[in-house]
Order: structure tokens, then sequence, then C-alpha cells
């Protein structure tokens, strides 16, 4: 079969490891297990490697009791993983599909631990953690000895569960990597000091490593550069480093970031303000260095985007992970040429790490089925062909139309206005959230694909649903802005929504106020815009801090933006009122007044409310009727698309 894309699915080979193409899935949390691999991680895996990826690596598993880095860690320490390794390694051979583990320690860089306690961590001294808040322990020589011991049992368990290969993980500034940085390993022994002496110990974990392994692969993963952290290791350290350490290790898979600062963190998974495939020239210094593989992961998201970078010589495989997670079958479309059948991932972070971050499965806004792929894996045929009618063309009613079709209902979609997308097409506009759009696009191609007939401009009304008489009746009417009410009022105060600014229907002057309920992206985005055409800017907040709701490597970066651009934040206050300059706000645990003197404009980004004015009307309907998203109760465009993937399933 010819391909667009030669390189990305040209064979590759490690060894004796033969690889089909040059895509593969990084280990990446997913919170679908409780220490040992499970049916719902082995699904999961499953599904990427039958969708044509050549590599998948499982997520990282603590090889000490002292590596749990949160409560949902696999254990790699105990015998208990073997059956769960096994049986992903199975379901993914069946595909040609290769599957590596990795080895890990976090050291000093610990988010929780299942009883609530802080942990006694370990790193190569005690150096504090800036992120995390910890003073870890330095290893002793014979916690050293112990801990190198351990990363070779626990390659031989993975071995012993039929996988291909093991992967240390050096990157992030995990445990390897407090060795390997002088600013945080601050030793005088045999394990400090030079490179060398660094070096030691990750060498010492690739022989054990190797000697258990059984002659699989042994591969080492580790950031190309340390952006974000001061006195982190630059580019060219690295590029040293794998110079220095390519006798013990079959390949590089290079990445860039440490989750040790708040800057440096989002780098693990980069957000869409990132450029695509950016950690490519990463790759680069190392493969000029080395002679061995080089792996690169980060925001590859296309396969045009991985060509580029494989025909440029920049790596030899390219991780396409959360591409994976947002479309399992990435590879083979773009193998077989249905490229624009991909829905391709636009870095929200929400549904992926977001969820990490909350304790709770991985999944994905634009496609809830990863994750669930015990639920949703396989969503069968309709047993009874039904005439289903959904109103409303935001992501709930477009995924509601699109699953309902392909099990072989006769759909029709309409929607009020001429553009699909509902508050999507609202949020695109906003500084660096343009991807945001693909939501909608790829959403709209779905339903299209599945044969939904899509009417547009037309509101539909009780009287016409009775007049169709559908069987089934799915709402999707969305939300609207909550009509302004403050106890102060807002008399002779110029006050505009958010959508009205998003719509380019306000005319906000040089000073102004914008009252942030909701704590999400919006407030964030409003703020950068209006900072952005040199307007003195105060962004209001009814919570400890803005973007509070949304992912924090999102909302971090986005801090870091508006404090350049010079926004004030005031955070924890409510809004009470407005005049023709002022903006008044209470503090919401002190009580006291906050005053916001010289506005010219008070922005409202306040609760929504749902329409649900046809949901009411068809109360007495004999057809089924269905209401989802933000009709039934304001919310995400996650919640959203979920709820559209679970009425159509139920029809």
């Amino acid at each position: 079969m010819t391909t667009r894309y030669p390189k990305l699915f040209s064979p590759f080979s490690i060894g004796n490891v033969a690889f089909k193409n040059r895509i593969f899935s990084t280990g990446h949390d997913t919170s679908l297990t409780h220490g040992t691999p499970n049916d719902a991680l082995v699904a999961y895996h499953r599904a990427r490697a039958k969708g044509g990826a050549a590599l998948v690596i499982v997520e990282v598993a603590g090889v000490h009791e002292s590596a749990l880095y949160h409560s949902t860690t696999i254990r790699a320490d105990r015998d208990d993983c073997i059956p769960g390794y096994r049986s992903i390694a199975k379901a993914c051979h069946e595909y040609d599909c290769r599957v590596f583990g990795q080895l890990f320690h976090a050291g000093r860089e610990v988010m929780e631990m299942a009883d609530g306690t802080v942990p006694a961590a370990y790193s190569a001294s005690d150096t504090p953690n800036e992120r995390f808040h910890l003073i870890p322990r330095p290893m002793s020589r014979r916690v050293i000895a112990s801990m190198v011991a351990c990363y070779g049992k626990a390659a031989g368990r993975l071995a012993e569960a039929g996988l291909d290969g093991v992967e240390i993980v050096a990157s992030h500034g995990y445990l390897p990597a407090q060795f390997l940085n002088p600013h945080v390993n601050r030793r005088t022994d045999e394990y400090g000091g030079s490179l060398e002496n660094r070096a030691r110990f990750l060498v010492e974990i690739a022989q054990e490593a190797r000697r258990h392994a059984g002659g699989r692969l042994v591969g080492l993963r580790l950031s190309g550069d340390e952006r974000g952290m001061p006195d982190g290791l630059s580019a060219n350290d690295t590029a040293t480093i794998c110079a220095a350490l390519e006798p013990h290790f079959d390949y590089f898979n290079v990445t860039a970031g440490t989750v040790s600062t708040l800057d440096s963190s989002q780098h693990s998974v980069p957000p869409m303000n990132q450029e695509q495939g950016y950690t490519a020239p990463l790759a680069q210094g190392v493969k000029a260095r080395v002679r061995k593989p080089v792996f690169v992961a980060g925001r590859i998201n296309r396969p045009d985007v991985a060509e580029r970078i494989l025909q440029a010589g920049q790596a030899d495989m390219c991780a396409m992970t959360r591409g994976m997670v947002c479309d399992p079958e990435i590879a083979n479309k773009s193998r077989e040429g249905r490229v624009d059948e991909i829905r391709t991932c636009i870095a929200c972070n929400q549904a992926c790490i977001g969820h990490i971050h909350k304790s709770t499965s991985i999944s994905c806004i634009q496609f809830p089925e990863s994750g669930r792929e015990l639920e949703f894996g396989s969503i069968a045929p309709a047993a009874r062909k039904k005439r289903v009618m959904v109103v409303g063309g935001g992501p709930a009613g477009m995924k509601a139309a699109a699953v309902a079709a392909a099990r072989g209902h006769d759909v029709a979609l309409y929607e009020r206005e001429q553009r699909l997308g509902g508050q999507v097409a609202l949020a695109e506009k906003l500084p660096g959230r343009m991807e945001f759009g693909g939501l909608s696009d790829n959403l709209q191609r779905e339903a299209e694909l599945a044969g939904v007939r899509v009417v547009r401009g037309h509101d539909v009304s009780a009287d016409f649903v009775r007049a169709e008489k559908p069987d089934a009746v799915i709402l999707a009417t969305g939300a609207r802005p909550r009509a302004i009410e403050l106890a102060g009022g807002t008399e002779g105060a110029h006050v505009v929504d958010s959508w009205q600014v998003l719509k380019g229907q306000a005319n906000l002057g040089g000073s102004v106020v914008i009252a942030d309920w909701r704590c999400d992206w919006v407030g964030m985005g409003l703020a950068e815009m209006a900072a952005r055409d040199g307007r003195r800017v105060r962004l209001c907040v009814n919570g400890y801090v803005p973007g509070q709701v949304i992912q924090q490597y999102v909302r971090d970066q986005w801090l870091g933006t508006l404090h350049k651009l010079g926004v004030e934040i005031i955070p924890l206050v409510r809004a009470v009122g407005a005049d023709a300059d002022t903006g008044y706000f209470e503090h919401t645990t002190s009580g006291e007044p906050v005053l916001c003197e010289g506005m010219e404009t008070f922005v409202s980004n306040l609760a929504r409310e749902s329409d649900s004015d046809l949901e009411t009307a068809l109360e007495d309907y004999d057809g089924e009727v269905i209401a989802i998203g933000d009709c039934v109760a304001p919310r995400t465009a996650e919640e959203a698309v979920l709820e559209g993937l679970r009425a159509a399933v139920k029809l």
C-alpha cells in the first residue's frame, strides 16, 4: 500500500525487535489501575495496538514501595503485576505491536500517598522540591545499592510477562534525573561531582536491568531540556549525558521539561500554546551525539508533523500519545489515506492529564470512549431503526447525532445558527485557543461520515417536533448568559457579558474590570485579549486563582502570560455591584468591600443558565425525549460530548 507518509510507515528495528512503523505511544498515566495492570488497562492499550501503533510503552511502574508518587501507580516490585502485564503483551502482540514497560522512581517528586500522609521521599541529596514542597532524604550507599537491585528485579518481572523491552524513566526530574543534575545532586562521594559520578546510578540501573531482562531492550527516557527550571539541565547537558550513557542503553526517548516547577511541568503534557512537534530539535541534538536510535515526544498530533520530523532526520520514532487518546485509529487512518477522518488532538488537557490530576481515569473530551473501552469499546448496532431528531449543533448534539447514525438510526440534526459548534465558536476566539475549534470540526466530520442530515438556520419549536413525529428527540439546546443581577445594582455602569466581548459586540474602553465567577479559561482569555489591546485590566476572581477549574498546566502558563502583560489579579471576591466608574466586590472570606475604581467597562463572566425552554414545551410529547449537555446544567464540552455518547448508545 502506498502512503503519503513513507518514512512514518517504514519498518524499523532495534536489535531483534522489529517495529512495523515509526508511531508509538509513550508511557503516560492513565489511573485505570490501582497497583496492578487490570482489564481496563489491557483494553485501553489493545485499542491503540488495534489502531495501528507499532509500539505501546506502558505507564510508569514503581520499582520500590517508596517509588509510588501517587495512589494509582503500578507496582513492579511485586510478582502480582506479572499476569496483568502478560495480558497487555498478548493483546498488543495480536496486532503486531511491541510492548515496553517503564521502570520508575519519583525520588523527591511525590504528589500524594494513598493514606494522605506526606512521605519521606528519597533523592540524591536533601535539595528541596519547589513544586511539591518536600525536603527529601539523601540516599545512602546502602539504599542506592538496594534501589539498583529493585530496578533489576522489576525488569525481570516485565521480561517474565513477555514484554519486549523496559524503559528507565530519567525524564521530568524524577529520581535518576536528580542524580544527573549537579544543582540537585550535591553529593561528594562516588555518586556526585563529575558527570561520570552523577551518571553512575543510571549506569548501575541499566546494567542490573539488562542482567534481569533476558535479552529484552533497555531504553532510557529523559528530558532533552529541563526548560522552565532554574539550574535545570540544558539541551547541551542532555546531549552530553546521552553520549556518555550510550554504551548502556539501546535507545533514547527524548521529551522536555521537569515536574519540579510549575513553569517546567507544562512540558510533560504540553498544552496548545506549545508549537506542534516543538521538541524535535531536542531529539536532533541528542541524535547528533549518539548512534543509537532516538525517539521523540511532544505535541506530535498529526501524521504530517511526524513525517516532517522523520524526514529531517531529527528522530527515528515519533510519539503520538495524546493523538491516540483522541483517536486510537490515527495510525491506520494515516496509513490508509483517510487523513480527513482523523480526530485531531487539540491539547486542551482537560480529560487526559486533567483527569489524572483529579485522581480519576484518563479520557478525552472529544472521544470519551478513551479510557472507557470496557463500556464503549464495541458499540452495538441498534436493535430497531428509529427516526431521531437532534436539536442543537454544539458538541453534545453533534456527538449524539454521529453515534446514533453510526448505530443505524435515521438522524436529523437541527441548528438555529448557520454554523455548528455552539460555544466552541466562542472559545476559539480567545488568544492561544484557536485549536479548540478543532473540536467542532472533528465532531462535524464524524456526523457527516455517519450519514447525519444537518439542517442549519432552523430554530426548532415544539409544534415542529410534533409535526415531524420523530421516535426520539435529543435536546442539546445548550446555555445562554444569565441576566446580570447584582445586589448593589449596575445603574450608570457600562456592563457587558463575556459572549458580547467574544462576538465583537462591546466597546471596552481603556479600563476593564472582569468579574470572573466561573474561574475558567474565559476570564483569563478575556483578560489577555484586553491587555494585549493596551487596556488596563483587573481580573476579579471568585476563587483562589484565575483558571481554578481548568487543568493546571494550561492555567499555570496562562498565569505567567497575564503577569507579563500586567494584568492585576484580585482573588477571593464576589461581584456585588457597579456604577459609572467603579466595580464593587466583597471578599469571600473576610466580607470586607473591595473597590475597583477608575473603571470604564464591567465585564461579566458570571454563571450561565440552561436553555431548557423546548424541553419544558415537550413535557407531554409521546416519543422519547432526552436532554443532554448544558441544557440539563451548564458545564463544559467534556460533559456535553460524554452525555451525547451515552444518549445515543441508549437509543
